[in-house]
């Protein structure tokens, strides 16, 4: 694929990593091969995860082709820009395409980025996961890899106001040894990548800067003794939002009825 913006865009933002005064931790980047198709499954806390999800494939000098909503790639301006680093526009009404499009690009040798949560966890524990990443893989025959980002939830993500301040913040990216899925029991096998990914979340939140470890931080989960809510807590969160955005659907629906019966 020829990129023209992605290169630019990424030197740029590691400027502006430095200007915030950001840390990283990266580790296991070996595990990234330097050439061929390969599938990260990576961990969702947050709005902005792929920009540092990225980074991990980084040392190998690959450029990652992540799947992200529709609203976001259809979004005017920087939507633009997100299909001019070649990423995959995913439909949650209708997720085939999609997985066409990401088995089509590690087919020609790609590295794709998926987050097999699918939504963003209000815990920031690992969710349960869909199974589309285990059989992507599988029928495509690429390593599936784990990947961790920890502490980008802390700049934007659901329910807290977004904090791009120049205090200092670290970023932890581990990248895991690679799972090579057969697609026999999509479920068993997608248990099997939770289970890594939630060891992996374990080791770098106990590697993570011990003086950035505050105590009741809302961007810990409670179990590290944080504040963020309980994994049954974030369900309901879930749940009741999932309901207002029905609901919200249904009225705006009632209303264009309205408007056109008075036409």
């Amino acid at each position: 694929m020829r990129d023209i913006t992605y290169p630019p865009v990424i030197v740029t933002a590691k400027v502006l990593f430095r200007v915030l005064g950001q840390r990283f931790q990266l580790s296991g980047t070996e595990n990234v091969p330097k050439q061929g198709g390969a599938l990260l499954a990576i961990n969702h806390t947050g709005y902005v995860d792929f920009i540092y999800g990225g980074l991990g494939a980084n040392p190998s000098k690959r450029l990652v082709r992540f799947m992200i909503k529709r609203e976001m790639m259809d979004k005017p301006g920087v939507g633009h820009l997100l299909r001019s680093f070649h990423h995959i526009r995913v439909d949650r009404a209708s997720g085939l395409q999609s997985m066409e499009d990401a088995k089509r690009y590690l087919e020609m040798g790609e590295v794709v980025g998926i987050y097999p949560e699918a939504t963003i966890s209000r815990s920031f524990e690992i969710k349960e996961l869909k199974t589309g990443a285990v059989r992507i893989a599988a029928e495509t025959g690429v390593p599936l890899i784990p990947v961790i980002v920890w502490g980008a939830h802390r700049l934007m993500t659901k329910d807290h106001p977004r904090d791009f301040s120049r205090s200092r913040k670290t970023i932890a990216v581990k990248v895991g040894e690679p799972l090579y899925p057969t697609g026999e029991d999509p479920t068993a096998e997608s248990e099997e990548l939770r289970a890594r990914m939630a060891a992996m979340l374990d080791e770098v939140i106990a590697a993570y800067p011990e003086d950035e470890k505050k105590p009741g931080s809302w961007w810990t989960p409670a179990r590290f003794g944080g504040s963020a809510p309980t994994p049954e807590e974030a369900a309901r969160l879930d749940t009741e939002e999932l309901a207002a955005r029905k609901a919200a659907r249904a009225a705006k629906a009632a209303e264009k009825a309205a408007e056109k019966a008075a036409e």
